[in-house]
């Protein structure tokens, strides 16, 4: 073989991206390439599988945080390489979560008076609302075992409005879930109706704060007095664990004097989510019990293969570290006031919104107020029963000027309910909600000139299931 002169090896490795055979072919799909591949062709081609359907701030679906400031970026790609749970390389990333677990149980007014709050990070809310269900469980379990009552049975209560994690809790330790339906008149959970549910086999009762479906939040402190009659009449300890995934870095910005957290006597946890109005990216969450008597023993567990005893609570060991430096650096740069000023920002602007809407004359809002940033409508009941034209139609018109606004139909008993979730998140401002106030407008106008019914509303007219291409527990 003839060796290659200086120029053809330059001419080979200056060989365009596009010029390469690799371009030419199709990506790996069942086996591994047998060659390499040049680094620069490998990027350009898991970069084209990357590109994104549309802009990540008119992802109005979404729930996740989109946008970060390029020192929290730069701070977050540094620490790609750490993996939390390696105390003994990297001690500081672990006081690191600490202190955040500080920080948010002090937000949720813990009264705990230990230097270091009982809590857990996570990987994304759904973790989080695990540990805290788990926790509830073997606090119950282990109580049935000192009484010597059977403990086989497990339950527990929660509204219609879920988020999908609770069905998975559900599923996965065997424990029945206990549903309150949503209905006209109670578009939150009912507390006479959840202790209703109870019995001395429920191990908590679920409120939520910041519903996926609905945007609206469960009345703790009411459900906080009917678990004290509860607790009372059975001389028993249920507890209350509140799904904060959205409410929690909200309200205590935004509503300081609202009761919902641990000022309340049977809430005795609370999970929350990082990378959601946490303003952090995915994925990230926490749980923090009321005080660490509340964190049954059995969910520390310890190893020392990694140079030093490490004890841990989650359900996940090796993690990475950068989301939860990212949340340090977010308190830090934020503080509390910053806090407040995005989330008023999303607040104020999910207003707006709100109440534009409420002026097309086609569409109804499905709550009076805003109390998270995010909302739902529907078509105005008269409308919709001589519209030729569905919400899912909306939704297909609106992606194709880059928007992401989901149709979906609401839980058990509300399923004839189709409604649009509206999540205004940080990165999102006045000016774009004035523009996707000018698409919809644009797109009912359009709508307005149809002859005949589109297919979504043939087939709601024959009673089939429309199916939107964005699930109701997008997170």
């Amino acid at each position: 073989m003839e060796k290659k002169t200086k120029k053809e090896e330059s001419c080979c490795c200056d060989k365009p991206i596009f010029g390469s055979e690799a371009m030419r072919s199709s990506a790996p799909v069942d086996t591994i390439p047998q060659h390499p591949t040049k680094a620069k062709i490998a990027y350009q081609m898991v970069k084209e599988e990357t590109f994104p359907q549309t802009r990540p701030e008119l992802n109005l679906a979404t729930f996740v945080t989109t946008y970060m400031d390029d020192y929290a970026t730069k701070l977050m790609n540094e620490a790609i390489n750490i993996n939390y749970i390696d105390e003994t390389e990297y001690p500081r990333v672990a006081l690191m979560s600490g202190r955040c677990l500080n920080i948010i149980a002090n937000l949720w007014n813990s009264p705990e008076k230990a230097d270091w709050k009982a809590g857990a990070s996570a990987i994304g809310s759904s973790e989080a609302c695990m540990l805290g269900g788990v926790a509830a469980w073997l606090r119950w379990r282990e109580k049935r075992k000192k009484e010597g009552k059977p403990f086989d049975k497990p339950n527990f209560v929660i509204s219609s409005g879920f988020q999908v994690v609770w069905e998975k809790f559900a599923q996965l330790w065997q424990i029945e879930m206990r549903t309150v339906p949503l209905t006209d008149e109670h578009r939150t959970l009912d507390p006479k109706q959840a202790i209703a549910m109870c019995d001395e086999n429920t191990i908590c009762v679920v409120g939520i704060m910041g519903v996926t479906w609905t945007g609206l939040n469960d009345d703790i402190e009411a459900l906080d007095r009917e678990v004290e009659e509860f607790n009372k009449k059975h001389n028993s300890e249920m507890a209350i664990h509140v799904d904060a995934a959205s409410g929690g870095f909200i309200l205590p910005f935004l509503k300081p004097d609202y009761k919902w957290d641990f000022r309340l006597k049977w809430v005795w946890s609370i999970s929350t989510s990082g990378h959601k109005f946490g303003l952090v990216y995915p994925g990230l969450g926490w749980v923090v019990w009321k005080d660490k008597t509340y964190l049954p023993g059995d969910m520390a567990f310890s190893v020392n293969y990694l140079g030093a005893n490490i004890t841990q609570v989650g359900l996940n060991f090796s993690r990475p570290a950068a989301q939860i430096i990212g949340q340090y650096y977010q308190f830090i740069r934020l503080g509390f006031d910053g806090y407040k000023d995005i989330q008023q920002n999303s607040m104020d602007i999910a207003e707006y919104l709100h109440s534009e809407i409420a002026k097309i004359p086609v569409f109804a809002n499905y709550s009076k107020d805003v109390v998270n940033p995010l909302f739902i409508f529907s078509l105005d009941e008269k409308y919709d029963k001589k519209s030729k034209w569905t919400l899912y139609d909306l939704q297909a018109r609106l992606q194709q000027s880059g928007w992401m606004v989901p149709a979906y139909t609401l839980p058990d008993n509300l399923t004839s309910t189709v409604v649009m979730r509206i999540v205004v998140r940080q990165g999102f401002s006045r000016d774009m909600a004035d523009m996707l106030l000018g698409d919809i407008k644009v797109a009912v106008a359009e709508f307005e000139k149809l002859e005949y019914p589109t297919q979504t509303r043939i087939a709601k007219e024959r009673g089939q299931k429309v199916v939107g291409k964005v699930r109701s527990h997008t997170k």
